[in-house]
């Protein structure tokens, strides 16, 4: 008898699980199947793309979730390729690339060369008006302030502050990288996050030391512009990477299925109870959900790791899309988008310009804005109506942008508990998880270790890469002959 293993969840890091485990027992020549249950009507989890015909050949590409992969992590990218899916790369615009702050009641751009919250180039931020004279003072005392020797995690907010100063905090770091985990920069891990931050500050005794001295070595090796941009997407949206992955998987995949509960067997294996009234026995179950569905699945056999799954806190966050004709911007801002810094109490967290950012996300003549709301910062805001999120939406971008005509479309997404929270000591508490779970149970996926699309796949390459080891080393799985 083979080995059979179980994927509950079918957002991208179940099914990435589900296709690494595929290309190893391919390579090894191993007796496992596999099976992929997602509760919902259909795959992907939060990568969700709209397409919206507009007029005879226009159409709006509209994303629910995230939008475009991070190229200088290669996993995603990897994938894509992996399943065909080169020649539908669809790299960002190559100008305008300019990300705004909101501050002072108008956009300011970010200056050239700052990389996250670090600058690299001396003139740019010199002549930026979005840090004050003492704020770029502040900033350049991180040449000489003594590095932090020990390993202990500590938060973002703590991390900035004590390298780079408040200012560099409320107005760079805080919009922008507390952002990307929809989370509050005093409570988020910097191991979890930007774990680079402390190696560069140990390495050199300073950020800015750091960063120049990597961009040095990056020009030493050869390492020039790359041919593609930092983000990418695909020419048909995010959804292209879950269509074309989906019939590629050679094992059942059930949709509308969930898991009710999960029973361990004398013999090791494990009953799944499923929402259809059946049940399925597996061998080897991975759990590529959020971590409370996970606790509440696990906690009749596995008190200890449950207890440390719920630990996870969550937040609620939404977008909202949408159009304009270009004509009815009075102020448009010549770049990506923009993020409000918290401490400018604004009612939504960013603006995306996407017909900007992409090429054949908005028909000619038409703006496409992406805005973001909930999270830590306004957790109220999921809970409004449509008319009345539109509304709020509708005033902050007549005050920012100038826009008062009336959107010919929008799309309202929001994701419940859908954001987990990296807080401080997070991954000492992942570690802990995974060493309280039984034998044959898995997790992965965004709780975990890292929420974007190819920290995701990467996650799930690594279950199934260990779940095959596990097994093989315990001789459950026979070769086939």
């Amino acid at each position: 008898m083979g080995l059979h293993v179980v994927i509950v969840g079918g957002g991208i890091a179940g099914l990435s699980t589900a296709w690494y485990l595929q290309q190893e027992v391919a390579a090894k020549g191993l007796d496992i199947t596999y099976t992929v249950l997602e509760e919902g009507s259909r795959w992907g989890g939060k990568i969700l793309t709209e397409e919206v015909v507009w007029g005879e050949n226009g159409r709006f590409t509209i994303e629910a979730g995230p939008d475009a992969i991070l190229t200088q992590k290669p996993w995603a990218l990897q994938l894509a390729k992996q399943i065909g899916l080169q020649d539908a790369l669809l790299p960002t615009n190559q100008l305008p690339q300019q990300v705004f702050v909101w501050q002072k009641k108008r956009p300011i751009p970010m200056p050239d060369g700052l990389f996250l919250t670090v600058p690299t180039r001396l003139m740019p931020f010199a002549r930026s008006p979005l840090i004050s004279p003492s704020g770029k003072l502040r900033m350049g005392l991180d040449w000489v302030i003594p590095p932090r020797r020990d390993a202990a995690d500590e938060s973002l907010a703590d991390f900035v502050r004590r390298r780079l100063g408040k200012e560099a905090l409320d107005k760079i770091a805080e919009p922008m990288m507390a952002g990307i985990y929809n989370a509050d920069a005093e409570q988020l891990s910097l191991l979890a996050t930007f774990p680079r931050f402390r190696e560069l500050e140990q390495k050199y005794g300073s950020l800015i030391r750091g960063m120049l001295a990597a961009r040095r070595s990056r020009k030493a090796a050869g390492h020039g512009r790359s041919a593609l941009t930092p983000f990418v997407s695909f020419t048909g949206g995010m959804r292209m990477l879950v269509e074309r992955l989906v019939p590629m998987l050679d094992g059942e995949c059930r949709l509308k299925t969930g898991v009710t509960a999960i029973q361990p067997l004398p013999d090791g294996r494990y009953c799944l109870m499923l929402n259809t009234g059946h049940a399925l026995t597996a061998d080897v179950v991975v759990l590529a959900v959020p971590a409370y569905v996970a606790a509440r699945l696990i906690r009749p056999f596995a008190s200890e790791a449950a207890h440390l799954l719920d630990a996870i806190r969550y937040v609620s966050t939404g977008t909202i899309s949408l159009a304009y004709p270009i004509a009815s911007i009075k102020r448009p801002l010549n770049g990506f988008g923009m993020v409000i810094p918290r401490s400018q109490n604004r009612p939504i967290n960013a603006i995306t310009c996407t017909y900007l950012k992409f090429n054949r996300r908005a028909p000619e003549g038409y703006a496409l804005f992406r805005i973001f709301f909930g999270g830590s910062r306004h957790p109220e805001m999921i809970d409004l109506t449509d008319i009345e999120l539109l509304t709020v939406v509708q005033q902050e971008l007549a005050l920012m942008l100038g826009i008062t005509a009336e959107p010919v479309l929008h799309r309202i997404y929001r994701w419940r508990q859908g954001n987990p929270q990296y807080d401080v000591g997070h991954l000492a508490r992942v570690d802990a998880i995974e060493a309280a779970l039984p034998a044959g149970l898995y997790v992965t996926g965004s709780p975990y270790r890292g929420v974007g699309v190819p920290d995701c796949v990467r996650q799930g390459q690594e279950t199934a890469v260990r779940l095959v080891q596990t097994a093989t080393q315990s001789q459950l799985t026979p070769l086939k002959i």
